[in-house]
């Protein structure tokens, strides 16, 4: 669910249910997020949220992982616990991991979930003022919801295209840079990484083109106002500039 917008998840679901395809939904940064009034995270087999420092609540890092499969909970909170077994002494059968959040961080997590229906409207509230500033602008495009899909709009992202020259995504993040102000391309394709260059890929062409085009805005719960017109009047200087030329 890239960016906290639902992917298909009927049509992904009716596959996997065909096919007998166990799911692990990737949720990490949807938390909030629902399709048809389902919580995102909740489709799949196992479904996995991110709490790292840049996600919508925090614990300053980790995540979830919940099923509604109790076994499975079981077998992970085993692992997760280094794999002890049950005896007086530290025992080992098998090979575990240290993947536990301590107290301290759980308790920080509980009490970010009080607030997260608010992240999520101040996230929203944050993509409303750049469609609203930005959407007239020639060659950038939003994405809307699809219907029957309601995202946190974790983060806001935007495609630039235009005629060979013109105004340009890196265009954008430097001006945006050269103001002090952070953004960054859309998330690499995996198998356009150099560790994954040698693994076989089945693409259409869509992601390579989305990582060409599209830029990542600030979308922090905190932006005030006046922070969100210095990002908006920035990109209007620059495609300005470019259509006077």
């Amino acid at each position: 669910h890239l960016y906290g917008m639902p992917a298909k998840v009927e049509e992904i679901m009716a596959i996997a249910r065909k096919h007998d395809i166990p799911v692990i939904e990737d949720a990490a940064e949807a938390l909030g997020s629902d399709y048809r009034g389902q919580k995102l995270g909740t489709f799949g087999d196992l479904g996995v949220y991110s709490f790292n420092g840049n996600k919508i609540i925090t614990t300053s890092g980790g995540g979830a992982l919940v099923s509604k499969n109790a076994q499975w909970i079981q077998r992970s909170r085993f692992l997760a616990t280094q794999a002890r077994d049950p005896a007086p002494h530290y025992e080992h059968s098998e090979l575990g991991f240290n993947y536990r959040m301590s107290n301290i961080c759980a308790g920080i997590g509980r009490g970010q979930l009080k607030v997260l229906d608010e992240r999520v409207r101040q996230r929203r509230a944050v993509y409303d003022h750049y469609l609203k500033a930005l959407g007239s602008v020639e060659g950038i495009r939003f994405y809307s919801e699809p219907r029957g899909s309601f995202s946190n709009r974790w983060l806001t992202t935007i495609t630039v295209q235009g005629s060979p020259g013109s105004t340009s995504p890196e265009m954008l993040r430097l001006a945006l840079e050269t103001e002090n102000i952070e953004s960054r391309p859309l998330w690499k394709p995996m198998h356009l990484q150099p560790y994954f260059r040698d693994f076989p890929a089945y693409t259409n062409g869509i992601s390579e083109n989305l990582f060409k085009t599209g830029l990542c805005l600030p979308s922090g719960s905190s932006m005030k106002q006046a922070d969100l017109l210095r990002v908006t009047e920035t990109i209007k200087k620059v495609t300005l500039s470019e259509a006077a030329a």
